[in-house]
């Protein structure tokens, strides 16, 4: 078995590194006055990481508001 995730991580790698060599031009990003030029593969690399960022981030609040919404709600104390 350790053979299969060696190969699969050789593999992946090797994928990477034919994504990079083939998304090397140069692009212009601009947002509000901002403007910054950086390499395709970057760009695509950093908008997938925000993307799980994000996506994570609603998951987990949907899941916490689920929770709370499907809770019984606890016992108020009587007043002494």
């Amino acid at each position: 078995m350790r053979y299969i995730y060696a190969t699969l991580l050789a593999l992946v790698t090797v994928l990477v590194f034919v994504f990079i060599g083939q998304n090397m031009q140069s692009v212009t990003v601009s947002f509000l006055n901002i403007r910054l030029t950086m390499p395709l593969f970057l760009l695509k690399a950093l908008v997938y990481f925000l993307g799980m960022v994000s996506g994570g981030s609603l998951v987990g609040l949907v899941r916490a508001l689920y929770r709370r919404a499907t809770q019984s709600p606890r016992p108020t104390k009587p007043a002494p």
